[in-house]
This record gives C-alpha cells, sequence and structure tokens, in this order.
C-alpha cells in the first residue's frame, strides 16, 4: 500500500507488457540450488519447530507466565479428560491418557504458541457414534449364575473399545501426516467458516443429547446412523418418569454452581490472577459426598468406578476394524485440524507470529499417531483451555508441557481417588461447556444481513448433520458447499466500468453515480475467475454488454471474403483477356498493403467503439486452462477486426502463466497486452487520436502488416479501435 498526500496525476504515456518488461528490466526464472548440508537442516528445522525457538526462549520474561498458565490450563485438563473420555464411550483413564501424551508431544512438533491441544467434545462425539454403533453394549451381555438376569460385561466392551477407537485415533493420525507431507494444508480451506460453525453447533446437540442419559439416571439403548439423534431423543422422553431424583438433582446443582462460577470468572478476567478452577472444585469436592454418603448404593447414583493409576506400555491395535472405521478416521482427521488450525490462525494474528498450516497437520497427525498406541484417543484444540493458556499469562508451549506434568502426575498418583465421583458431575461439565457451542446460533442472523449463500451452507451443514449423524452429514455439507463454489463461478457478477473523474481508477457506473464511460470504449468486467466452464457464459455476457453481435459480424466477414474472392477471380479473368488483346506493359509494384475488403464488410449502422474487457481481479488458475479458454474468445472476437480495430488482451499478474501454457502466438503477442485497464484506455485513446499514418502493433487481421502505415479510410470505416481486454 502506498500513501501520498499530493493528488495523482493522470498519465499520458502508455505502457505494453513487453514495454514494462523492457523498461523494468524482467529477470529470468532463478534456478535455486541447495547443499544437502543446509537441505538437512531445512527440513529439520521444520519437522522440528522447537529447534527454532526454544534457544531464543526469553525464560525472565516468559517462564513464570507459562508456569502459570501451565497450572491452570492442567487442572482444566483433568475433570475435561474424564468427561470427554465419558463422550466417547471409552474409561476415564483414557481422557487422562489423552491429556498427556498428545500435549507433550505437541511441545516439539506445533507451531502455534497459544493452542492447548488434548480431547474436545466434538471429536469425542465423533468417536462416541463409532464405538457405539460398531461395538454397542448389546453385544457384551452376560448372565448372572446361569439365570435368565443379563447384565453387561463393562471390562470386556471398554477393553474393545480401548482397541477400536486406538485404530481409529492411528488412522486419523496417518492421514493428517500423510496430508502435511504433501503439502495439502490447504485442504481445509474447503471447510468454509459457515460449514465448520454449523458443524459444530449440531455437534453439540448431538453431546447434549448424549448426555441427558447420565442427567437423567435412565438406561437407553444405543443407535446409530441416520436419525439415530431423534431416536434417543424420543427414548429418552419415554422413559422421563424412570428418573432417577438423586441423579437429577446432584446434575442440576453442579450445573447451576459450574455456570455461575464461568460468568463470574468471565466478568472478572481482569482482575483474577487466574480463573477460578470451577471444575476441579466440583469434582473434588461431588467425589467426596459420594464416597462420604454413598449415593451409589443408598440412591442408585452411577459413578465412574475404578481408575487404574500408573502407565501402560504401548500396545498394537488391531487390524481387523481398518476397513471399518476408515472413513469415520479421515473425517475425524479433517474436523480436528480444522478446528485446531482455526483457534492457531486467531492467537498468531492477535499476538504477531507465524503458524504452518502444513507443520500443523504433521504436528497434529503425529499427536494422533503416536497417542494411539498408548490407549488415547483423537485430539483437537479446545477454544476453552486456549482461551484460558492466553489468558493466565502463557507464551509459549513451555505451558502445555507444565499442563501435561500436572496430568502426569494425576494418573500416577492421584487418578485412583476418583473411582467415587458420579457420572452425573462429568456430563454437567459437559452441558455446561456447550455454552460457547450454542452462541453460534445466533449465526444465523448475521449472515442473513451478510450472505445468503453462507446462511444456506450453514443450514444446510447443521440440518444435515443432525439428520445424517457426523460422518454422513459431514460428507454431505462438504458437497453442498463445493455445489455452491461452482454456483458461484457460474453465476458472477458481469458489470460495465467508467472512469473517476480526474483519477485513474475505473468502478461500475451502476454503482456509481459520477462515474462515467470513457466515450468510444466499453470497459468490461467479471467478478469470477475465467476458466473453461464459464467462458462461453463470459463471452455470452460480453456480447450482451458491448452490444456487439459477433456471430452476425462472423457472417458478414465471411460473405465479405466471398464476395472478394469472387471480384478477384473476375478481375483475374479480365486482366488475362486484355493481355491477349493489349500490347505488354511494365508490371506496377505490388500494394504491400494487400487486398481491400469491399464497402460492405465496414459498413454497419452501429457507431464504431472499442471494447476493453476485465474478466476478474484475480488471474485464471492454471495457465493451460488460460489458454484454451481465452483463445476462442480472442478469435471470434477478431471476426470483427476490420470494423472495430483488432482484438488484443491486457494483464498484469498472469503472463508468466500464459508463457508457460505457449499461449502467446502470431495472433496474440505482448505488444496487444497491457498491466492496467488505464494504459489500455490511453493506447485506444492515442488511436483514435493518432494522425493518418497510423502503427499496428501487430495483428494479422489488419490490412497493414506490423509497423507499416496504412492507408487513411475514412471516418466511417476507419480500423481505428483496437479492443483491448485485461485479466
Amino acid at each position: 500500500m502506498v500513501l501520498s498526500h499530493r493528488p495523482r496525476v493522470p498519465r499520458n504515456e502508455v505502457l505494453s507488457e513487453a514495454e514494462l518488461e523492457e523498461l523494468a528490466q524482467r529477470k529470468p526464472p532463478s534456478k535455486t540450488s541447495v547443499r544437502g548440508s543446509s537441505a538437512a537442516k531445512s527440513l529439520l528445522f521444520r519437522f522440528l519447530p522447537i529447534l527454532r525457538w526454544l534457544p531464543r526462549y526469553p525464560v525472565k520474561d516468559w517462564l513464570l507466565g507459562d508456569i502459570a498458565s501451565g497450572f491452570s490450563v492442567g487442572i482444566m485438563h483433568l475433570p475435561q479428560g474424564l468427561a470427554y473420555a465419558l463422550l466417547a464411550g471409552l474409561p476415564p483413564v483414557t481422557g487422562l491418557y489423552s491429556s498427556f501424551y498428545p500435549v507433550f508431544l505437541y511441545f516439539f512438533f506445533g507451531t502455534s504458541r497459544h493452542n492447548s491441544v488434548g480431547p474436545f467434545a466434538v471429536i469425542s462425539v465423533m468417536i462416541g457414534s463409532v464405538t457405539e454403533s460398531l461395538l454397542p453394549s448389546e453385544n457384551f451381555l452376560v448372565s448372572v449364575d446361569g439365570s435368565n438376569t443379563t447384565i453387561i460385561d463393562e471390562k470386556a466392551r471398554d477393553a474393545a473399545r480401548v482397541d477400536l477407537v486406538a485404530t481409529i485415533t492411528i488412522l486419523s493420525g496417518i492421514f493428517q501426516v500423510a496430508l502435511g507431507l504433501l503439502q495439502f494444508g490447504f485442504v481445509v480451506t474447503y471447510l468454509s467458516d459457515p460449514l465448520v460453525r454449523g458443524y459444530t453447533t449440531a455437534a453439540s446437540v448431538h453431546v447434549l443429547i448424549s448426555q441427558l442419559k447420565n442427567v437423567f439416571g435412565v438406561s437407553l439403548g444405543e443407535y446409530s446412523g441416520p436419525l439415530s439423534l431423534f431416536k434417543t431423543f424420543i427414548e429418552i422422553c419415554k422413559k422421563l418418569p424412570q428418573t432417577n431424583v438423586g441423579t437429577l438433582v446432584t446434575s442440576i446443582i453442579a450445573m447451576v454452581a459450574i455456570f455461575i462460577v464461568k460468568e463470574l470468572n468471565h466478568k472478572f478476567s481482569s482482575k483474577l490472577p487466574m480463573p477460578i478452577p470451577i471444575e476441579l472444585i466440583t469434582i473434588i469436592i461431588s467425589t467426596g459426598i459420594s464416597y462420604g454418603v454413598n449415593l451409589k448404593s443408598k440412591f442408585g447414583i452411577s459413578v465412574v468406578g475404578d481408575i487404574p493409576s500408573g502407565l501402560k506400555p504401548p500396545t498394537l491395535p488391531s487390524t481387523t476394524y481398518f476397513g471399518q472405521v476408515v472413513g469415520n478416521a479421515f473425517a475425524i482427521a479433517i474436523v480436528g485440524y480444522a478446528i485446531c488450525i482455526s483457534l492457531g490462525k486467531i492467537f498468531a494474528l492477535k499476538h504477531g507470529y507465524k503458524v504452518d498450516s502444513n507443520q500443523e497437520l504433521i504436528a497434529l497427525g503425529l499427536c494422533n499417531f503416536l497417542g494411539g498406541f498408548f490407549q488415547c484417543f483423537a485430539i483437537s484444540c479446545s477454544m476453552s483451555r486456549s482461551l484460558v493458556q492466553e489468558g493466565t499469562g502463557g507464551n509459549s508451549q513451555v505451558a502445555g508441557v507444565i499442563s501435561s506434568l500436572v496430568i502426569l502426575v494425576t494418573i500416577l498418583k492421584i487418578g485412583e481417588l476418583f473411582r467415587d465421583l458420579p457420572k452425573a458431575i462429568l456430563s454437567a461439565i459437559i452441558i455446561v461447556n456447550l455454552k460457547g457451542m450454542f452462541k453460534q446460533f445466533t449465526d444465523f442472523r448475521t449472515l442473513w444481513r451478510s450472505n445468503r449463500v453462507d446462511l444456506m451452507i450453514w443450514i444446510v451443514t447443521f440440518v444435515a448433520t443432525l439428520l445424517l449423524n457426523l460422518d454422513i452429514g459431514l460428507g454431505a455439507s462438504v458437497a453442498f458447499a463445493l455445489l455452491t463454489v461452482i454456483f458461484r463461478t457460474q453465476l458472477p457478477h458481469y458489470s460495465l466500468l467508467g472512469r473517476v473523474p480526474d483519477t485513474e481508477v475505473y468502478k461500475d457506473v451502476a454503482e456509481y453515480q459520477k462515474v462515467k464511460e470513457v466515450p468510444g470504449v466499453k470497459i468490461f468486467r467479471s467478478s469470477s475467475t475465467l476458466y473453461f466452464a464459464n467462458v462461453e457464459m463470459y463471452a455470452e455476457a460480453l456480447k450482451k454488454k458491448s452490444g456487439i453481435n459477433v456471430d452476425r459480424l462472423i457472417e458478414k466477414k465471411k460473405k465479405a471474403l466471398k464476395k472478394l474472392k469472387k471480384q478477384q477471380k473476375k478481375a483475374e479473368k479480365e486482366k488475362a483477356k486484355r493481355k491477349k488483346v493489349l500490347p505488354r506493359k511494365k508490371k506496377k509494384k505490388k500494394d504491400k498493403t494487400g487486398p481491400s475488403l469491399p464497402p460492405s464488410a465496414h459498413s454497419s449502422s452501429a457507431h464504431p467503439h472499442h471494447r476493453a474487457a476485465q474478466p476478474s481481479p484475480s488471474p485464471p488458475a492454471r495457465a493451460r486452462g488460460s489458454r484454451f479458454s481465452l483463445r476462442p474468445l480472442s478469435r471470434e472476437s477478431s471476426a470483427g477486426c476490420h470494423k472495430y480495430g483488432c482484438f488484443s488482451l491486457c494483464t498484469a499478474s498472469v503472463l508468466a502463466q500464459l508463457e508457460r501454457g505457449n499461449f502467446f502466438s502470431s495472433t496474440i503477442t505482448k505488444q496487444c497486452f497491457f498491466p492496467s485497464v488505464h494504459d489500455a484506455v490511453l493506447h485506444i485513446s492515442g488511436e483514435q487520436h493518432t494522425a493518418s499514418v497510423r502503427t499496428c502493433p501487430g495483428c494479422p487481421h489488419c490490412r497493414h502488416g506490423e509497423g507499416q502505415p496504412s492507408r487513411p479510410l475514412p471516418s466511417s470505416q476507419s480500423p481505428q479501435a483496437h479492443r483491448s481486454t485485461k485479466l
């Protein structure tokens, strides 16, 4: 951006792209060669970002803030890890493992300073839907002492589900690492912000419905596939008379207390050194009450159960589930990365550092891949924990290491003390933490005012995810979003531009009152990139806006050429007859300007004018695509050459791509290209005021060659107009 206090003076000189290259001395493409040692060092620093920032870590400025932030986030990890493991249908200890191993690994491979990776509600419910569909509790019913009474063998079920989830987690990690190595970090751009927000909002509804059974203390069947959410909700409504009052009262008290304290934390965040750890306090108090009063036996309140202490050795997952969960694993990999990189870029923009999208994909993939061998489930980035990590003074991933050490101490010594923790407390923590996601319903009003297409994406994503479940709903939502992209490129906004008085700026004449079209010039603009799929629509719009019927011109030109050939043949015959009768004369010099067309080829009721077309503010995606998209258009437009002048294209930023795609030819040269609309207009204006001797920039359709003077024609037939198209 260049700011100047002086008014801009309109330029009178014209620069074509060929002249601009000569004036600015365009550099040839450079071939960089990197030595083996420097290349290896660069790769090492890229895949291990810790080697770049840790040696320069400002201990005095950052260490105390990172320690305080790490303890705060670690305290949050404990209840959320237990709760989200319950949400995934797994033993609570797997939530603690998922809060330790991935967080510690991200310290070495991540590029975001403030992201708090670990269990996340949306990913947990996606995993839970897979475990409940492939390994429902009904598959693990056993009879009691040979009687007709059956109970669920929870140990066998949990062991099978842990094995299944380890497979999903490892596959998700493989997908993420592979995409990162292939530089496919941009894949998340196909998950637009409305799509992600609509999906997470629908996922929060899934989370809420799944936790109602623990709030009311009722047992439900496990449903999977389309409409499973509504089947679960209907069964809950039917079993409301069987509600466990003790469980319901416990849940309500916990939700009210957690909600009030969280609101106070938000209101007095600037005055509190760290947020009040209400979730941890609630867990400790409720566990103590449950142990002292024996809530399980007296009131039938379900509790967490045994939490084994210590770390377990790595184990290989079963390969029998690979074919069944590969689609779910890919969906989890993409959604987890989309949430993680979105938060990472927000914090990076706020604090002025860069987040490498491809390295973040690799880091998240390694956390999942290696964590899967240690009974972890797939992780992502939590907004609530990340905000706490930033707000309590965290400056780097040293805070993540501190929080992982807090979880390690819990796993080794403290975890087994929470066996009497009521599951209703964990459900209360999950439901209250959904508040931020439910606030996304306000997007409906915002998108209604700003962009109706994005609103449609949000609604379709939300409804599809509710009806078709999380995995199929995501696929349907992405397909719909891609269709909207196609429709947007197929239905662009076409406009005619005019010049803002006393400037070199050109705007839409329909939107600005003082903007007027340049006399004798039509400047056409398209809001969409020009490529093979919309080139025909572009050509039709160009004809309509410019008022030129090119098809009619082509027909007239063909007739004129046919008539010209007949006249030439007739003249040759008459000349041959005269040679027989008349004496031989000296030969006349041939007219270098070539044969002229009959007057019918030039006559028209329309006033001759120029046409400058600006297809898109952005270049075509591929040079080869541009070649085959633009050449038919250039050939078609050149059909009216003798009436409107030669067809020339203007471009600024895609010349290199067009050169690589062999776009230029004897028909279209760089002399016909201009770096801006204003240069094209100046070129046309200069052509209009040129004297009788003119020089053409090299169009084979004109009657004179390159650099050759043309014969003056009447004003009604003059080929002064050189139509210019700017890409």
